[in-house]
């Protein structure tokens, strides 16, 4: 987008849209639905050449994701960028509005515009496996809760059997058992639905400690692996690769992972790297060879974790499902 002269920044709320052209320094505000988008395309046709300019705007999930659509419908030009990139862009600023934010997205589409690439509106299918993931994690989360309280309910009486708030929770648990049942079986047919999901689905199962979850979040953060060129990359977006922190001749510490990344990504390696301890004789021997050495457990348990990363991309790229050859030998 290097021979853009114009920038239309927008910042998306629930019902409204701020948009703000850099240069030309015009702010409206449009209604977040398709009327609005239609206004929006009109105030800017209107001021601007065609092809002259890109949107950009934040990813504020379903808000921005209608708007995606919408452009992508059009054949226009935009960026979807995260919103703590652009945070960290803008400085130190006092005020906060909308139209402030609009300005400012709008600057920082300017300031990168040689190197932000084009975003993609992502097929209906990763959409729905998305808003499956997302909708089980809450359904996890409200089960988790409830067991909670049954089991703070069952210390308290004497025959929690017969009670009626046991047996209300009871209930609830098992209704949620069954709709994360549900979601997981779409979740299956909706991999069966594409040959190459599909296979690189079955491909990451071959991996120990990689599951159902797992290998579906790892589709869908990497767009069925077009979207990281390799396994650091990814590492680095999870919030598990380690980074040098040094300055000068005094401070030296220890290289270590930033708090910056996809938490919900970062605890299912988690997991999936104590299962992969359990189960794995060759990723065991890592892990205690790097405790050995004198390494703390979580970083040695980070290290499986981006073993785990190595191998799910290393199966992708080859096309040919992991084989343990350190079992196979034994």
């Amino acid at each position: 987008m290097k021979n853009v002269r114009e920038v239309v920044g927008i910042d998306v709320s629930k019902n409204t849209l701020d948009a703000t052209l850099y240069h030309v320094k015009q702010h409206a505000v449009f209604t977040n639905d398709d009327k609005g988008y239609a206004q929006l395309l009109s105030w800017v046709s209107d001021q601007l050449e065609v092809d002259s300019y890109f949107f950009i705007f934040e990813n504020t999930g379903n808000y921005s994701l209608k708007l995606s659509v919408f452009l992508s419908s059009k054949d226009l030009v935009y960026v979807e960028e995260s919103p703590m990139r652009i945070k960290r862009s803008t400085g130190l600023t006092r005020e906060k509005t909308d139209k402030l934010d609009s300005y400012m997205i709008a600057r920082y589409g300017w300031m990168y515009r040689e190197e932000l690439e084009p975003s993609k509106i992502k097929p209906k299918e990763f959409q729905e496996l998305g808003r499956l993931l997302s909708l089980r994690d809450q359904l996890v989360r409200d089960r988790s809760g409830l067991k909670s309280t049954l089991k703070e309910q069952m210390h308290l009486l004497s025959s929690p059997s017969t009670d009626s708030c046991c047996k209300l929770l009871v209930r609830s648990i098992k209704h949620i058992d069954k709709q994360v049942q549900h979601i997981e079986r779409r979740m299956k047919e909706l991999l069966e639905t594409d040959d190459s999901l599909q296979t690189n689905y079955n491909l990451l199962r071959s991996v120990k400690g990689v599951g159902l979850i797992l290998s579906c979040q790892l589709l869908y953060h990497t767009s069925n692996f077009v979207k990281f060129n390799n396994w650091r990359s990814f590492s680095s977006y999870c919030g598990i690769a380690p980074f040098e922190y040094s300055s000068g001749s005094s401070i030296r510490r220890r290289k270590q992972s930033h708090y910056i990344g996809d938490r919900k990504m970062k605890t299912l390696l988690s997991m999936a790297a104590v299962s992969a301890i359990q189960s794995d004789q060759e990723l065991r021997n890592y892990y205690h060879r790097k405790l050995e050495e004198g390494k703390h457990k979580m970083i040695a348990l980070n290290n499986v974790r981006n073993k785990i990363l190595a191998r799910s991309f290393a199966v992708i790229k080859r096309g040919t499902p992991f084989v343990n050859i350190a079992a196979t030998n034994y």
